[in-house]
């Protein structure tokens, strides 16, 4: 079993920049693709950037790409998300997930593990 908790989350001002933090515990992390997701209310839980088990790949969601940077420390077992230039629709609930899929995957439902979520508000 994989725990993870996210951290980071709070208010920002437009324009301004967060990092969020997702520490893992129970097993290594370092086999396994990890993903960041959001879900904003009323809307569905979407995907924001992934990366592979020895941070040589990433994938970003088009609203994330230029902006938004993930990486991890498998010796700390921990992925972090840079965002930069928050817009107030980034505002969400961002949640950090682990797939023992082979490539990244933007599929919310191929993650077996999830943390709680951390909340990111973007004031405009």
């Amino acid at each position: 079993q994989v725990q993870l908790v996210e951290s980071g989350g709070g208010l920002v001002q437009a324009g301004g920049s967060a990092r969020l933090s997702c520490a893992a515990t129970g097993r290594t992390i370092s086999n396994y693709v990890m993903g960041w997701f959001r879900q904003a209310p009323g809307k569905e839980r979407e995907f924001v950037a992934g990366i592979n088990w020895n941070g040589g790949s990433k994938i970003y969601a088009d609203s994330a790409k230029g902006r938004f940077a993930i990486s991890r420390d498998n010796a700390k077992n921990t992925v972090d998300l840079e965002m930069n230039s928050l817009k107030p629709e980034d505002t969400a609930v961002y949640f950090c997930a682990a797939s023992r899929v082979l490539r990244i995957t933007t599929r919310p439902n191929e993650y077996s593990y999830w943390g709680q979520g951390t909340q990111v508000t973007v004031s405009s």
